[in-house]
């Protein structure tokens, strides 16, 4: 089995003059899930739209690769073709464009499928969607027009399960979605990370725990005035149910950069260690 690698080294970013990210590195490997938390405006949602190259931002220095390749530079559409994924916080509506139709030629542009095999991506289609509660006929209906939130929510699940993508960032994916529906969503997602070759790694965006009960991290980052400035295991992300994230705030006496990624019990290194293997630089 092979395994791929998502390397965030020192990124800054921002949108016209304003800096937003200051100095993100993260490092995600294939079957790994990673939480992201933190405030409003602390950079969740400008971390995710700068991985994937949305037009408006701007990288100031950093790099981003996927596999050794650099992704910085590349357009959206060969991102995802080099194997990242997002899903959006709020999915817009395509008209004109059924899902089925969209799936088969991104899986043609990208090379996976010839369209001889169109036909079998049907059944594959109709058996992800009995999974994830999506009905039948949505599949030939233009992409999320006139969907509720959790059923586009439950679209995006499908098109990341039928793509296959290598890398997942997940922009808030609970936002929307009811405690079935998020269930359904978050198993077919955990299972991603335990399949195919290579298996899925995760950045899964989240103001919230609950998301977290369905969707177990191994990791949890805490993102507050553009920095990663906490990592740890589960237990942090149960802390922050607790306490909230006004320790973590500049302006509250947080601290600078932490290392991020957890290394374990007694493997730490760096920085002072809290219980549980939170990190604070």
């Amino acid at each position: 089995m092979t395994a791929s690698v998502l390397k965030i080294t020192d990124l800054h970013a921002g949108a016209g003059s304003r800096q937003i990210l200051r100095g993100i590195d993260l490092e995600v490997r294939s079957g790994e899930i990673h939480a992201v938390m933190g405030p409003n405006g602390s950079g969740k949602s400008t971390l995710a739209h700068v991985l994937m190259g949305r037009p408006g931002y701007e990288v100031i220095s950093g790099s981003v690769t996927l596999d050794g390749v650099e992704m910085l530079g590349l357009e959206p559409f060969e991102r995802a073709q080099a194997g990242l994924f997002l899903t959006f916080q709020y999915p817009i509506e395509v008209p004109g464009v059924p899902l089925q139709a969209a799936l088969t030629e991104s899986l043609i542009a990208a090379g996976r499928i010839v369209q001889a095999e169109a036909e079998p991506l049907t059944a594959r289609l109709r058996e992800e969607a009995r999974e994830l509660g999506i009905s039948p006929d949505i599949l030939a209906r233009p992409m999320n027009v006139d969907l509720s939130g959790g059923e586009a929510k439950r679209n995006e699940t499908l098109q990341l399960a039928i793509l296959r993508p290598r890398i997942a960032i997940l922009d808030e994916l609970d936002s929307g979605l009811d405690v079935d529906a998020l269930g359904q969503v978050a198993r077919r997602i955990e299972r991603a990370t335990r399949e195919g070759d290579p298996p899925l790694g995760v950045i899964a965006i989240t103001h919230y725990r609950r998301l977290l009960v369905e969707l177990p991290a191994q990791y949890v980052h805490v993102l507050s005035e553009g920095r990663i400035v906490a990592s740890g295991g589960p237990e942090l992300a149960e802390e922050l149910e607790r306490t909230g994230y006004a320790a973590y705030r500049e302006d509250a006496g947080a601290p600078g950069q932490a290392r991020a990624g957890y290394a374990g019990p007694g493997e730490l290194g760096l920085g002072e260690t809290f219980p549980g293997g939170l990190i604070r630089g």
